[in-house]
């Protein structure tokens, strides 16, 4: 099977063009990779949350996965220790990616610098998925985020997120414009129509270890 080329430039001040991302790429960025310690009892929950979803794809298992928002990379562990599939990880983050790389968890060419709704990237993987990221995303990105995940993706897109029925806004560390719960499997129906939607699930935080995380698994047509 042949593939495009993988780009994966340094993100440079002039592609931090929302207040949200300038957050994430600064020290609000920093202080939230060094408090999220990718600890053995979070790599294990994770463990076992990515592979009651990986199930679902044993039809077509993915050999190549992309995570977009990965951090220091908890779940490209956890994943690691589910699947031999190629591992990439986006992250705008500097110091988390700095982590990526001094812990061994991908190689310095999967890790890409960026944000969601423009990936430096030009190949597909068999399976995109963000898990605790689009809920970071604001109105105005969400669309374009989705669009890339679609794009990315030659089979299967997975997202955990907060789920709410209507979208809203959460206070988030001071501030009103960094957290949101929604209904992403709608958001990208709605965007997407012809994806086929093939699971949903929740891991509530009291018998998963996660932190009450609605999953949607879809299939490309």
């Amino acid at each position: 099977m042949t593939f495009d080329t993988l780009s994966a430039e340094p993100l440079n001040a002039t592609d931090t063009t929302t207040p949200q991302l300038e957050t994430w790429t600064g020290a609000f960025g920093d202080a939230y990779t060094a408090r999220n310690a990718s600890s053995e009892s979070a790599i294990r929950n994770k463990a076992l949350a990515f592979a009651q979803i990986l199930a679902r794809t044993a039809d077509a298992p993915p050999a190549s996965i992309l995570e977009i928002g990965c951090n220091m990379g908890t779940n490209l562990r956890a994943l690691a220790r589910l699947t031999d599939a190629e591992l990439f990880g986006l992250e705008p983050n500097a110091s988390a990616r700095a982590r990526l790389v001094a812990d061994a968890v991908l190689p310095p060419e999967a890790v890409l610098a960026g944000s969601g709704d423009r990936v430096p990237m030009q190949r597909q993987v068999d399976l995109v998925f963000t898990s605790g990221v689009l809920i970071h995303v604001p109105d105005a990105v969400l669309p374009a985020t989705l669009d890339e995940m679609v794009r990315l993706s030659r089979r299967w897109i997975v997202m955990l997120e907060y789920f709410a029925p209507k979208d809203e806004a959460l206070p988030y560390h001071g501030r009103a414009d960094l957290l949101f719960r929604r209904d992403y499997g709608r958001h990208l129906l709605e965007r997407h129509p012809a994806l086929q939607a093939v699971d949903c699930g929740f891991f509530w935080r009291h018998t998963s270890g996660l932190d009450d995380l609605t999953w949607w698994l879809f299939r490309k047509p």
